[in-house]
C-alpha cells in the first residue's frame, strides 16, 4: 500500500492505493481546514474513506446474474454482508503507483476473470491544482468477449445541519428488497434537488436518472460550497445516505452523492441502462471534477 499526498495552494488531497481510494480532499482558509469529502485514517478501508471508485461497474444487479447476447452470466458475491456483487473490483483491490508529482498521481489496477466474467485494466488519474480537483477513470477490456461495462465514484460527503445539495435530474428509481433498484418514478418532493435543498434525515439509497451533471454541495456553517461537474457520459447518479439499522456505528455526518455513467442493475434493463458495450481492446474513459467556492 501506498499513501499520496497532492498539495496545490491551498488544497491539499491524499490517495491510497488500497481500494484506489481518496482518503481526504481539504481547503485551508484563513488558517482553517475545511474538509470537502469525509477525511480518513491512513489505513482506511473504501467503505471509511474519502470516496472510491466504481469499477468496472457500480452499484448491484439483481439475483448475480444477467443474459447478454444470448449468453447466461453469474457474478459471485464479493461482501459477506451482501447477497450480491457490490461496486465492482477496484474499491477492494490494490492499485499501483505508475507516476506521481507533487500534485498528481496515476494509478492502476488489473483485474483476472474471477467470480466475475469480466477482465479488464483500470487507471484513475488524480490532478490537483489550486482550483479544484479532477478524477479521471479509464477501463479496458483486456478479456476475450465483449461485456456491458460502467464507470463511477462513491464520494462521501460531510453532512452538517445546514448542508444543502443542489443537483437536477429527470427521474427517481425506487428501492426494493436487498438494495436494489425497484422502478422509475416521479421525483419526491423531499428528494427533489432542481434547487438548492436540505437532505432529509432518514434512510435514502436511490438512483437519479437524467441528471445533468452538476451538482453543489454548500456547508452555510463554513461559508463554502464544492461544485461538482461531470463528462456527459455520467447521466445518472445515486444518493446515498445511511442510517442506523443499516451501520448501527453512523452517526449522521456524511451522505454519499455517487455520480455513474449507468443505472443500477442496467444489465437487466432496456439499453442496458446505459452501460457501455466494450469488445475486447475498448476503452471506456470520463472525469468528474470537485471546485471549492466561498459562499455568502
Amino acid at each position: 500500500m501506498a499513501i499520496i499526498d497532492l498539495q496545490d495552494g491551498p488544497l491539499s488531497a491524499r490517495v491510497s492505493t488500497a481500494g484506489g481510494v481518496l482518503l481526504d480532499f481539504s481547503w485551508t482558509r484563513d488558517g482553517r481546514k475545511i474538509p470537502l469529502l469525509r477525511p480518513a485514517e491512513d489505513d482506511a478501508d473504501a467503505l471509511s474513506s474519502a470516496g472510491y471508485p466504481l469499477v468496472p461497474f457500480g452499484n448491484r444487479v439483481k439475483g448475480n446474474r444477467f443474459t447478454f447476447q444470448g449468453r447466461d452470466y453469474d457474478l459471485r458475491p464479493n461482501r459477506d454482508w451482501d447477497p450480491h456483487y457490490l461496486h465492482g473490483d477496484g474499491w477492494l483491490g490494490e492499485w499501483e503507483l505508475r507516476s506521481g508529482s507533487a500534485s498528481e498521481a496515476l494509478i492502476a489496477f488489473r483485474h483476472r476473470a474471477d467470480g466475475t466474467p469480466y477482465s479488464y485494466e483500470a487507471e484513475q488519474h488524480f490532478a490537483l491544482t489550486a482550483t479544484g480537483l479532477q478524477l479521471a477513470m479509464q477501463v479496458k477490456n483486456t478479456g476475450d468477449e465483449a461485456l456491458p461495462f460502467g464507470l463511477g465514484w462513491h464520494p462521501f460527503f460531510p453532512l452538517t445541519e445546514g448542508t444543502t445539495l443542489l443537483a437536477k435530474a429527470e427521474r427517481f428509481w425506487t428501492e426494493t428488497e436487498g438494495w436494489l433498484p425497484g422502478e422509475p418514478a416521479d421525483i419526491p418532493a423531499d428528494l427533489d434537488f432542481s434547487r438548492a435543498a436540505t437532505l432529509p434525515r432518514r434512510w435514502i439509497n436511490n438512483g437519479f436518472e437524467g441528471w445533468d451533471g452538476r451538482a453543489r454541495i454548500a456547508w452555510p456553517e463554513s461559508g463554502t460550497a464544492l461544485d461538482l461537474t461531470a463528462d456527459p457520459i455520467f447521466r445518472h447518479a445515486v444518493i446515498f445516505l445511511s442510517d442506523q439499522r443499516f451501520d448501527p456505528g453512523f452517526r449522521g455526518d456524511y451522505f454519499c452523492f455517487e455520480p455513474m455513467s449507468h443505472l443500477a442493475n442496467g444489465h437487466n434493463l432496456p439499453g442496458l441502462g446505459d452501460l457501455t458495450v466494450l469488445r475486447p481492446g475498448e476503452s471506456l474513459a470520463g472525469s468528474i471534477r470537485l471546485q471549492p467556492r466561498e459562499i455568502a
